[in-house]
């Protein structure tokens, strides 16, 4: 079944869009976190942002910084969030890879995050190789 996002980018599904290209939409989130809380949305379908192709990632990078100007020009805000998330147990409710720029407000709305930070042990060097190697491998 597709998503919600891919029934919004095949007009099935009504939305206030700001952007789009070949490979890209974005549009106002229906439950916003404060004003001007935008969705940026391959349209190629994939769940997580690793499974993208690079075309799709490409353009998303692309995208995020048009998208991100206008927000700032549009609100006024000049302060935001770009938040991705992958999986459900990274808190992905929709399937569907996409970002949110969320204007912070000053005082007021925007994403609200608590940091719990950790420290980089002596495993961190190894890590550090075995992410280089599967990288140079991908």
């Amino acid at each position: 079944m597709p998503s919600i996002f891919t029934r919004i980018i095949n007009g099935e599904i009504p939305c206030h869009r700001v952007f789009e290209d070949a490979h890209v939409i974005a549009f106002l989130d229906i439950a916003p976190l404060s004003r001007g809380h935008v969705l940026v949305v391959p349209k190629e379908e994939r769940e997580r942002l690793h499974e993208l192709s690079a075309d799709s990632a490409q353009a998303l990078g692309r995208a995020l910084r048009t998208v991100a100007a206008a927000v700032v020009k549009a609100t006024g805000c000049a302060d935001y969030n770009v938040l991705q998330n992958n999986g459900a147990a990274a808190h992905q409710a929709v399937m569907h890879v996409h970002f949110h720029v969320i204007p912070k407000e000053p005082g007021g709305a925007g994403l609200g995050l608590k940091w719990n930070a950790g420290t980089a042990g002596p495993e961190a060097a190894d890590l550090a190789k075995r992410i280089r190697e599967a990288m140079a491998h991908a």
